[in-house]
């Protein structure tokens, strides 16, 4: 086609659309005269609300995506009016942000909405570590259903254990229950039955330094456990275990705290188990703090500080350190079994208490 000819048609069409366009090439945007006081919302990390108020010369619609945002009303027939905006809990550190929308026709005014993260506690980490995780159980009430969730059941657990695990009560009897600025979590007899706690964060980390300070119980028969499971269990011992804090007053002795990890190559159903058993005054009338160091090359164990165990990475494989996955932590009140041994009913209720659990890991 003649050049020419094809500039000509061009320019025809250029003008048609201009023409449609109001004589402009571009359509133009509908024109935001909506306003809103404040023109921008800034929360607080706790649950709090905000009011805002609009002025969108017709009937509007407010809403956000994220769905730690809610507004009430969300539709106001009025053209201008007040709407109360609430956030949920920022339980992380970190600060958060997302956009409030005012739908006025077709215009679609955004209002920046921002929320300061969680106070980190005035906590002192390890050298060359950064908290990550922390609960402080400084809440009264049920441990947070957010953070913990809770194995039911009884049949002995694979250790001959006399317990019935529940989902944090039982009959109005609380046995994982938070008061006085820690946790407790209890055996305790209902009825005929002994009933307990086990319950699990619902995160899980590979690899840091995870410490609990607790109390645990001169029940005999108690077997109160702070230890970790791999967060995609299939087999055990298979995929590793790691006992950070084990008190069986009637098979260890009172006062005395063991250690281990578990493993195809190393478990105590062979007699292999990794473990040390350490001396712990008044463990049961005082805190002490029960900590694991976790690396690719090692784990170390300490007691308020004090290394009294060292497993090293042989390098021989997934039988010999299954331990480079995600773990999750784990509480709970065992009664009796192999580890929990002779029982006496008359010393219970059974108590662990848990003045705060957390879990650092490198910078």
């Amino acid at each position: 086609m003649n050049s020419k000819v094809t500039s000509f048609i061009s320019a025809v069409l250029l003008l048609a659309v201009c023409a449609c366009n109001g004589g402009k090439e571009n359509p133009t945007e509908p024109t935001d005269n909506v306003k809103t006081s404040p023109e921008a919302l800034a929360f607080t990390a706790e649950p709090q609300t905000l009011a805002l108020t609009v002025n969108a010369g017709e009937a509007f619609q407010a809403y956000c995506n994220d769905d730690w945002v809610s507004v009430d009303p969300s539709y106001t027939a009025a053209a201008s009016g007040t709407v109360n905006v609430t956030v949920a809990e920022n339980m992380d550190f970190e600060p958060r942000s997302t956009e409030l929308v005012i739908k006025a026709g077709t215009v679609r005014h955004k209002v920046a909405v921002s929320q300061a993260g969680a106070t980190a506690p005035s906590i002192v980490a390890p050298e060359g570590y950064r908290l990550v995780w922390n609960d402080e159980f400084d809440k009264a009430g049920k441990p947070d259903e957010n953070e913990w969730w809770y194995e039911t059941g009884g049949g002995g657990w694979g250790n001959n254990e006399l317990q019935n695990y529940v989902a944090q009560a039982k009959d109005g009897e609380e046995l994982a229950v938070v008061s006085g600025g820690s946790l407790k979590v209890t055996a305790k007899k209902i009825g005929s039955t002994v009933y307990s706690i086990r319950m699990n964060t619902r995160k899980a980390w590979t690899y840091g330094w995870i410490e609990a300070k607790l109390k645990v119980s001169d029940a005999h028969g108690s077997w109160p456990a702070f230890w970790m499971m791999p967060q995609n269990y299939k087999t055990w011992p298979g995929d590793g275990e790691i006992d950070i804090m084990e008190y069986a007053i009637s098979t260890q002795g009172k006062n005395y705290s063991s250690s281990s990890i578990h493993c195809n190559a190393f478990n105590h159903m062979k007699g292999t188990q990794k473990t040390h058993k350490q001396s712990v005054s008044n463990a049961a009338s005082e805190y002490h703090v029960y900590a694991c160091e976790w690396t690719a090359e090692w784990m170390k164990f300490y007691i308020d500080g004090k290394q009294h165990l060292m497993v090293s990475n042989d390098g021989q494989g997934y039988d010999h350190w299954p331990f480079y996955t995600p773990f999750y932590i784990k509480f709970n009140m065992a009664w009796g079994g192999n580890m929990g041994g002779t029982v006496n009913e008359d010393e219970l209720p059974a108590v662990m208490e848990v003045d705060y659990v957390r879990v650092f890991q490198k910078k």
